[in-house]
């Protein structure tokens, strides 16, 4: 599909981005915002020292947020800001591509866990080209010398990242920046509505966004943004793929393990008390049905121990993948207690419950990993984390959704009990997959404009 470029039938000349760039002097942000910055100061320091794991450590993310930074490995890189894991993750294919042509990227993170994914994506494979650092303090002046030490030529904020000074800043230093894999949940939207002189003028020095969905180019056009500056391109995160390596290997454990009988359900991404509330509804299920195979995968490493001693208390025979234990005949219950497997665990099941949205609050985790795999897939009621995502499979038919425990588990065999029905269900979630797919290309297609443009001015 072609896509409609901001600004398309402007000539590439020199004058064009000094031009835009003074469009709309750079606003200020209001005194209150940075005066509560100033103020709120130490306690974010004391934060960290709490999370930090050694002295050390506390004094290098110190550096990251409060400046002197570190020395950048290159100049001119392509900035990508993300949150954390989840952001990072949908940024990966975007990020990957540009490091791949050889351009430097810069990527800064908010937390700990979202640096710590991005080095284990991109530090080793592009030792060079790749630097990671925590985003600064959004303060004036640790934003100024930050832009001055690393130069981008381009910031990309990534889904809901948007902070005032930043943004401000990079419109002063005629760098364009770009809200990416927009997204804004009408709770979020509410917020930001309170602060309207701080929001408004943020989004007003936006350069362009790309938003996920009608529905929240619309949340950001009532705050303020300009809705010629913006447009709708689906998500990024429906741009994924299964690893083959995880493939072949599910095809090496199913003979390993004699697996090719069995009914597998896999309880993945899973919270407290969730494992628990359904283990126990499968208990009956595992006791009558020796076929029958269910594998638990908690979202949280730290409650690995914790989920074992459910299953048994539950009499249910466990084998653990931290003890390299294989699945046997009499196997009932399989922790997959590793990390970075996910993709394995579901391309052996043949239904998948996908965690965090039966507990509370909930929120819900990510359905699209299983529904690439042609994993029929069930949830639970609380997914307003992936509310725009699990609409579209719902309005298809393409997901099934649970109200409490018992009927969870009711629709998980009935998965593996009606084949017709479940083949529906592939079918439909299928056709969502499909319609989705294309939204990376036109991420690439718009960062290569501003590149274009930046190259030229």
């Amino acid at each position: 599909m072609h896509m409609k470029l901001p600004h398309n039938e402007l000539k590439s000349n020199s004058k064009l981005w000094s031009r835009m760039a003074q469009q709309n002097a750079v606003q200020q942000t209001p005194f209150w915002y940075n005066f509560l910055l100033i103020c709120l100061k130490p306690l974010y320091r004391w934060k960290i020292k709490q999370r930090a794991e050694s002295d050390a450590l506390f004094q290098q993310e110190c550096l990251e947020r409060f400046g002197p930074f570190q020395p950048p490995k290159n100049l001119n890189t392509i900035w990508f800001h993300v949150v954390s894991v989840g952001e990072t993750n949908a940024a990966q294919p975007l990020i990957e591509h540009y490091l791949k042509l050889g351009h430097s990227v810069l990527v800064t993170n908010t937390t700990k866990t979202g640096q710590a994914r991005a080095k284990s994506l991109f530090s080793e494979k592009y030792p060079t080209l790749f630097q990671a650092v925590y985003l600064p303090v959004d303060q004036k002046p640790l934003l100024k010398q930050f832009f001055e030490l690393y130069q981008p030529k381009l910031l990309a904020l990534v889904e809901t990242e948007i902070w005032p000074n930043l943004i401000a800043q990079a419109k002063q230093q005629q760098i364009p920046c770009i809200l990416l894999n927009a997204r804004l949940s009408a709770k979020s939207a509410k917020g930001y509505g309170k602060v309207r002189r701080l929001t408004q003028p943020m989004l007003q020095q936006l350069t362009w966004l790309l938003a996920q969905d009608i529905a929240t180019q619309q949340r950001y056009v009532d705050l303020g943004l300009d809705q010629s500056k913006s447009q709708v391109v689906g998500n990024i995160k429906f741009d994924i793929s299964a690893p083959t390596s995880f493939i072949e290997q599910a095809e090496q454990l199913k003979q390993e393990w004699q697996l090719e009988k069995r009914q597998i359900i896999t309880l993945a991404s899973t919270h407290a008390p969730e494992e628990e509330q359904l283990l126990k509804q499968l208990q009956t299920h595992l006791n009558s049905n020796p076929d029958l195979l269910c594998m638990v995968v908690p979202r949280h490493p730290e409650r690995f121990d914790e989920v074992y001693k459910i299953c048994q208390s539950l009499n249910l025979n466990t084998q653990r993948r931290s003890l390299k234990q294989p699945i046997q005949t009499d196997t009932q219950v399989f922790l997959a207690d590793s990390m970075g497997e996910m993709w394995l665990w579901y391309a052996l099941s043949q239904a998948c419950f996908v965690g965090g949205s039966l507990n509370e609050p909930g929120g819900g985790h990510n359905i699209l990993e299983p529904m690439v795999l042609d994993v029929p897939t069930v949830i639970g009621p609380r997914y307003f984390n992936f509310q725009s995502i699990v609409d579209e499979f719902v309005a298809e038919h393409g997901i099934l959704i649970g109200t409490d425990a018992a009927q969870v588990v009711q629709q998980l065999l009935s998965c593996l009990d009606d084949r017709i029905q479940t083949q529906q269900l592939i079918e439909q979630a299928e056709l969502v997959l499909q319609r989705n797919k294309g939204s990376l290309q036109k991420h690439i297609q718009l960062i290569d404009h501003y590149l274009e443009f930046k190259a030229l001015s």
